[in-house]
This record gives structure tokens, sequence and C-alpha cells, in this order.
């Protein structure tokens, strides 16, 4: 067999398939294998939906205005944990290997970063449907809301809003990468230092106007503004959606730009095999 036969197999789109496969299939079977992470995958969005279900419905009570969109505040909370679903799943998987110190073993195989970044993302795809349809179902059941009643609306803002946690999560296991897992607890609160901004709950123009441009910097308020048009108006926000996806494609070019220099920093100083504090 010929070297070039030989590189081939190690190095065409095939082989990469392959070895993005098999990354997917070793964190299924972590989830799988351990009951207390398939039931994490459920919990919060399912105690969220709850919480904020009670909510608006006591609001529907109290006011005109809600009992006319109570839904709102259960759709804003549904798709807000989609995106942090979406951080936290690409965040978690990567943790997964810091704590069992399996980094440096993955990367003497051929398995390329790149090739672990799309792994990464489609078990936080995997992930968040699993966790986020749950807790839909639970909301028909006892508030009769429907999320999917959005229509295809709702899958483009289900895109946007992966695409913002993946971006976010790259950042992420980049600080992780080069701070050492001292750092692992901004996988849990880095995003919602963005919920104020995010404008989940309420119009972005209740914000103080000096920081409503910092919302406008997010797609999250761009999605959520566009929810509420949605929903209230009946009005799908097109401007709104391309805006999003423009700043989506920022958000996923600074976090692979970042991961790639914290990885590339990584195997130069040897830290991909020293992963403690």
């Amino acid at each position: 067999m010929s070297v070039t036969t030989e590189m081939h197999r190690v190095t065409g789109p095939a082989a990469s398939a392959r070895r993005i496969a098999a990354m997917v299939r070793r964190y299924w079977y972590l989830i799988r294998g351990s009951w207390p992470r398939l039931a994490e995958l459920a919990y919060w969005p399912t105690v969220q939906m709850i919480l904020w279900g009670l909510v608006s419905q006591f609001f529907m009570t109290q006011s005109s205005w809600l009992a006319q969109a109570g839904g709102v505040l259960i759709a804003g909370v549904l798709l807000w944990d989609l995106l942090f679903r979406g951080q936290i799943g690409f965040t978690i998987c990567f943790l997964e290997e810091m704590w069992s110190r399996n980094l440096g073993h993955l990367f003497v195989s051929p398995l390329r970063p790149w090739e672990l970044v799309v792994a990464l993302i489609t078990m936080s795809a995997i992930r968040t449907v699993l966790g986020g349809v749950f807790a839909a179902v639970i909301a028909i059941l006892l508030y009769e809301f429907s999320i999917f009643d959005l229509g295809l609306p709702l899958l483009a803002f289900f895109l946007v809003l992966m695409g913002m946690g993946w971006g976010i999560g790259m950042v992420i296991t980049a600080i992780v990468l080069r701070a050492g897992l001292g750092a692992e607890s901004l996988a849990w609160v880095a995003m919602f230092a963005l919920a104020p901004i995010s404008a989940v709950y309420y119009p972005v123009e209740t914000l103080p106007e000096a920081v409503r441009w910092l919302a406008w910097l997010t797609p999250s308020a761009h999605v959520f503004e566009g929810m509420r048009a949605l929903m209230v108006e009946g009005v799908f926000r097109w401007d709104l959606l391309g805006r999003a996806l423009l700043l989506d494609v920022v958000y996923l070019g600074i976090g692979a730009a970042t991961f790639a220099w914290a990885f590339a920093k990584a195997r130069e100083e040897g830290k991909l095999l020293q992963t403690g504090e």
C-alpha cells in the first residue's frame, strides 16, 4: 500500500467523519450509562418551565395585557433554556475529558481539534433537543401552551440561539484550557451574565438607554424581540433574524479563533496532559 493511500485514510473526509462519529458515540455512551446525566438533561428546563409557568399564570390574573399574551413568559424561558443548554452542553462534554484526564490520550490519536469541536457541537444539539422537548411537552400538559405553535420561526430561533451558545462555549473552553479546571465554574455562570441584556422577559426598550447598544450586540436580544413580535403582533421580523444570524457568524468566528489559539498554546506548553486546578 502506498504512503499516499495510507495518508488519505488518516486525513481524508471519510476518516474525519469516522472520528467525529466515534467521539459522538463516546459522549452518548457517557450519557446513556449514567442516570444522573440523563436526569440533569430534563431537570433544569423542567424546573424553570414550572416556576415561570406559575409566574405567568399569576400575572395572567392580574394584567389584561398578559391575559392576552401570557405565553410570552413561558416561551421566553423555554428559548432561554435552549441558549443555556447549547452552551453548557458544549462545555460539559469538553470538561468530561478534562475531569477524566483524557485530553492527552485523545490527541495522541489522529483526532484533530476541529473534529473535536464538531463532535461537541453535535452532542450539544442532542442534549438540548432531549431536554428541551421534555420541558415543552410538560408546558403543554400543565399550562396548555405549545411553543411548537410558533411553527417554522421556532426552528430559526433555535438555530440562532444554539449558534450563540456554541460560540460562547468555545470561548469558555478556551479559558479553561488556559486557566485550568479552577475556571470551570464559568461554564455555569457565564451565560447568565448576558441574561439582563438579552431581553428575555421584557423589550430592549425597558433597559436603560446607556446599555441598549449592548443588547443589540447579542443574537439573543434579536431572537426574543422577534419572538414577542410574532406572539403579540403576529409579525415575523426578518430584519431581526438577519441581524441575529450575522452576529452568530461573529460569535462563532471569535469562539473558533479563541479555541484554536488556546489549544495551540496548551499543546505547546504541555497543558493537555496537565488538567488540574
